[in-house]
Protein backbone atom coordinates (compact mmCIF):
# COMPACT_ATOMS: atom_id res chain seq x y z
CA UNK A 1 0.00 0.00 0.00
CA UNK A 2 1.20 3.52 -1.21
CA UNK A 3 0.99 6.14 1.73
CA UNK A 4 1.32 10.30 1.40
CA UNK A 5 2.54 11.14 4.55
CA UNK A 6 4.12 8.39 5.54
CA UNK A 7 6.94 5.76 4.17
CA UNK A 8 6.64 2.20 4.70
CA UNK A 9 9.36 -0.40 4.61
CA UNK A 10 9.40 -4.24 5.86
CA UNK A 11 12.00 -5.93 5.84
CA UNK A 12 13.12 -9.85 7.30
CA UNK A 13 9.35 -9.25 9.38
CA UNK A 14 10.17 -6.14 10.58
CA UNK A 15 7.73 -2.78 9.53
CA UNK A 16 9.35 0.90 9.63
CA UNK A 17 7.18 3.71 9.69
CA UNK A 18 9.27 6.75 8.40
CA UNK A 19 6.84 10.66 8.98
CA UNK A 20 7.25 11.98 5.27
CA UNK A 21 5.91 15.38 5.31
CA UNK A 22 9.71 17.40 6.05
CA UNK A 23 8.18 20.47 4.65
CA UNK A 24 5.80 21.04 7.25
CA UNK A 25 7.57 19.41 10.26
CA UNK A 26 5.66 15.96 9.80
CA UNK A 27 2.84 17.64 11.34
CA UNK A 28 0.20 15.14 11.65
CA UNK A 29 -2.78 15.23 9.37
CA UNK A 30 -6.21 13.42 9.71
CA UNK A 31 -4.99 10.81 7.33
CA UNK A 32 -1.70 10.25 8.82
CA UNK A 33 -3.24 9.78 12.37
CA UNK A 34 -5.80 7.14 10.44
CA UNK A 35 -2.61 5.49 8.75
CA UNK A 36 -0.47 5.70 12.78
CA UNK A 37 -3.43 5.51 15.31
CA UNK A 38 -2.07 4.99 18.00
CA UNK A 39 1.54 4.17 16.92
CA UNK A 40 3.35 7.41 18.61
CA UNK A 41 2.99 9.88 21.15
CA UNK A 42 6.71 13.06 21.35
CA UNK A 43 4.61 15.68 22.41
CA UNK A 44 0.73 16.61 24.48
CA UNK A 45 0.24 20.08 22.78
CA UNK A 46 -3.46 19.99 22.42
CA UNK A 47 -3.85 22.91 24.80
CA UNK A 48 -1.42 25.37 22.59
CA UNK A 49 -4.53 25.14 20.19
CA UNK A 50 -7.95 25.08 22.35
CA UNK A 51 -7.90 21.66 22.08
CA UNK A 52 -7.78 18.38 24.30
CA UNK A 53 -5.50 15.68 24.16
CA UNK A 54 -7.13 12.93 22.32
CA UNK A 55 -6.56 9.09 20.98
CA UNK A 56 -6.49 7.94 24.34
CA UNK A 57 -3.78 10.22 25.88
CA UNK A 58 -6.75 11.19 28.48
CA UNK A 59 -6.59 7.77 29.23
CA UNK A 60 -3.08 6.31 28.77
CA UNK A 61 -0.72 9.00 29.83
CA UNK A 62 -1.66 9.51 33.59
CA UNK A 63 -1.64 5.37 33.85
CA UNK A 64 1.92 5.42 32.82
CA UNK A 65 3.45 8.42 34.72
CA UNK A 66 0.73 9.65 37.40
CA UNK A 67 -1.95 11.87 37.54
CA UNK A 68 0.38 15.09 38.40
CA UNK A 69 2.56 14.76 35.67
CA UNK A 70 0.12 13.98 32.81
CA UNK A 71 -1.70 16.65 33.82
CA UNK A 72 1.49 19.18 33.39
CA UNK A 73 2.18 17.40 30.28
CA UNK A 74 -1.34 18.19 29.09
CA UNK A 75 -1.62 20.94 30.27
CA UNK A 76 1.79 22.85 29.86
CA UNK A 77 2.46 21.39 26.58
CA UNK A 78 6.31 21.11 27.52
CA UNK A 79 8.97 18.88 25.69
CA UNK A 80 9.60 15.92 26.97
CA UNK A 81 12.97 14.79 26.67
CA UNK A 82 13.12 10.72 25.64
CA UNK A 83 15.89 10.12 29.06
CA UNK A 84 12.76 12.07 31.06
CA UNK A 85 10.14 10.10 29.44
CA UNK A 86 12.24 7.04 30.02
CA UNK A 87 12.49 7.84 33.87
CA UNK A 88 9.08 8.40 33.85
CA UNK A 89 7.66 5.25 32.39
CA UNK A 90 6.17 6.81 29.27
CA UNK A 91 8.57 4.40 27.66
CA UNK A 92 10.65 1.15 27.99
CA UNK A 93 13.97 2.80 26.57
CA UNK A 94 15.63 5.34 25.00
CA UNK A 95 18.58 5.28 23.03
CA UNK A 96 21.00 8.08 21.30
CA UNK A 97 20.12 8.96 18.16
CA UNK A 98 22.47 7.66 16.13
CA UNK A 99 21.57 4.12 17.40
CA UNK A 100 17.89 4.34 16.81
CA UNK A 101 17.26 2.87 13.65
CA UNK A 102 19.46 -0.02 14.63
CA UNK A 103 18.44 -0.70 18.49
CA UNK A 104 15.00 -0.50 16.75
CA UNK A 105 15.66 -2.63 14.08
CA UNK A 106 17.37 -5.26 16.23
CA UNK A 107 14.52 -4.85 18.57
CA UNK A 108 12.02 -5.42 15.94
CA UNK A 109 14.18 -8.71 14.48
CA UNK A 110 14.04 -10.48 17.92
CA UNK A 111 10.31 -9.92 18.47
CA UNK A 112 9.32 -11.08 14.76
CA UNK A 113 11.34 -14.38 15.37
CA UNK A 114 9.55 -15.13 18.90
CA UNK A 115 6.09 -16.79 19.04
CA UNK A 116 4.29 -13.60 18.08
CA UNK A 117 0.41 -15.25 19.00
CA UNK A 118 2.30 -16.02 21.95
CA UNK A 119 3.37 -12.16 22.38
CA UNK A 120 -0.45 -10.89 21.38
CA UNK A 121 -1.59 -13.03 24.25
CA UNK A 122 0.20 -11.68 26.47
CA UNK A 123 0.27 -7.85 25.44
CA UNK A 124 -3.75 -8.82 26.06
CA UNK A 125 -2.97 -10.31 29.08
CA UNK A 126 -1.13 -6.96 30.25
CA UNK A 127 -3.45 -4.73 28.97
CA UNK A 128 -6.75 -6.23 30.58
CA UNK A 129 -4.97 -6.34 34.18
CA UNK A 130 -5.81 -2.65 34.53
CA UNK A 131 -9.45 -3.44 35.15
CA UNK A 132 -9.58 -6.45 36.33
CA UNK A 133 -9.21 -8.09 39.98
CA UNK A 134 -6.36 -10.39 40.58
CA UNK A 135 -9.15 -13.62 40.51
CA UNK A 136 -10.03 -11.91 36.74
CA UNK A 137 -6.61 -11.55 35.72
CA UNK A 138 -5.78 -15.31 36.60
CA UNK A 139 -8.94 -16.57 35.09
CA UNK A 140 -7.72 -14.57 32.32
CA UNK A 141 -4.26 -15.93 31.95
CA UNK A 142 -5.80 -19.67 32.27
CA UNK A 143 -7.74 -19.21 29.04
CA UNK A 144 -4.68 -17.50 27.14
CA UNK A 145 -2.56 -19.83 28.30
CA UNK A 146 -5.04 -22.75 27.09
CA UNK A 147 -5.33 -20.71 23.90
CA UNK A 148 -1.41 -20.52 23.70
CA UNK A 149 -1.24 -23.96 24.61
CA UNK A 150 -3.20 -25.28 21.60
CA UNK A 151 -1.02 -23.28 19.14
CA UNK A 152 1.42 -24.56 16.57
CA UNK A 153 4.27 -22.06 17.93
CA UNK A 154 4.06 -24.38 21.22
CA UNK A 155 4.40 -27.50 19.49
CA UNK A 156 7.31 -25.72 17.51
CA UNK A 157 8.44 -24.26 20.39
CA UNK A 158 8.57 -27.80 23.07
CA UNK A 159 10.03 -29.95 20.03
CA UNK A 160 13.17 -26.95 19.50
CA UNK A 161 13.49 -27.27 23.23
CA UNK A 162 13.35 -31.44 22.91
CA UNK A 163 15.48 -31.50 19.71
CA UNK A 164 18.12 -28.90 21.58
CA UNK A 165 17.60 -26.04 18.40
CA UNK A 166 16.04 -22.93 17.75
CA UNK A 167 12.81 -22.75 17.10
CA UNK A 168 11.03 -21.69 13.88
CA UNK A 169 7.79 -19.96 14.99
CA UNK A 170 4.82 -18.93 12.08
CA UNK A 171 2.92 -17.32 14.51
CA UNK A 172 0.02 -19.70 14.63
Amino acid sequence: MKFDAILLDIAAGVATITLNRPDKLNSFTGAMHADLKHAMQIIQAFSRIGLIPDAGGTYTLPRLVGTARAMAAAMLAEKISAEQAQQWGMIWKCVDDHQLMTEATALARQLAGQATRALGLTKRAIYASANNTFDQQLDLERDLQREAGKSADFREGVAAFMEKRQPSFTGR
